[in-house]
């Protein structure tokens, strides 16, 4: 009860994601959405940072891309990384129907990839990809964060797999080792400042120094 209170204070999104993520929730299109909780974050973050570089690893179909645009300033861009075609294509026609298609860039391909040849110089990274892969996005992650910069990793959580072991499903245990790995990495190293935060499911974070 508590939380649904909490849901009902966010306030609306526009008609065009509010379809977006009806849609993206039926069974025979069922793509994975930002919860409601976290895109508030998001929002709030953007509004305090005013980033004019965001790159977002896992697009899905352009629901979090677009919320982000509509919260940036007008010289501001995002550069997005879906390893699906699918759900990039899908994304790429969400971004033009939403006329965002000059604010936002999908590239197609594996993150670890696509990370490892982008130039730096972001203000603020949202990291919402494979979970077992966090680990090894991180070090492309640094080198593309600018100082100051935020970066925001989702589904921390994991379904609270990772809280409590009688939780963690047998096909599961490698990427909860995984993230295990990953937040212990990001709470210990010294180019950071993370905090954990247990809203939707779960966010760390990050500033870096």
């Amino acid at each position: 009860m508590k939380q649904e209170y909490l849901d009902s204070l966010i306030p609306k999104r526009s008609d065009f994601l509010d379809n977006l993520r009806y849609k993206s929730s039926l069974p025979e299109s069922y793509a994975p959405i930002v919860q409601k909780p976290t895109e508030q974050l998001i929002i709030t973050i953007l509004q305090m940072i005013k980033p004019k570089r965001v790159l977002e690893v896992g697009t899905a179909v352009g629901y979090s891309a677009i919320l982000m645009a509509d919260n940036l300033p007008d010289d501001s861009s995002i550069i997005t990384i879906e390893r699906y075609k699918k759900h990039a294509d899908i994304a790429v026609d969400n971004i033009f129907a939403s006329g965002y298609e000059k604010k936002i860039r999908v590239i197609e391909g594996e993150a670890a990839e696509v990370l490892h040849w982008l130039d730096g110089g972001f203000d603020f990274i949202f990291l919402d990809a494979a979970k077992g892969q966090y680990i090894e996005f991180l070090p492309d992650i640094l080198r593309l964060l600018n100082t100051g910069g935020v970066l925001l990793s989702d589904n921390i959580l994991y379904h609270g797999m990772i809280e409590d072991d009688d939780k963690v499903e047998r096909r599961k245990i490698t990427i909860v080792k995984r993230l295990h790995m990953y937040l212990e990495e990001i709470m210990s190293n010294e180019k950071l400042t993370t905090s954990i935060i247990p809203i939707g499911d779960g966010v760390a974070l990050s500033v870096k120094k």
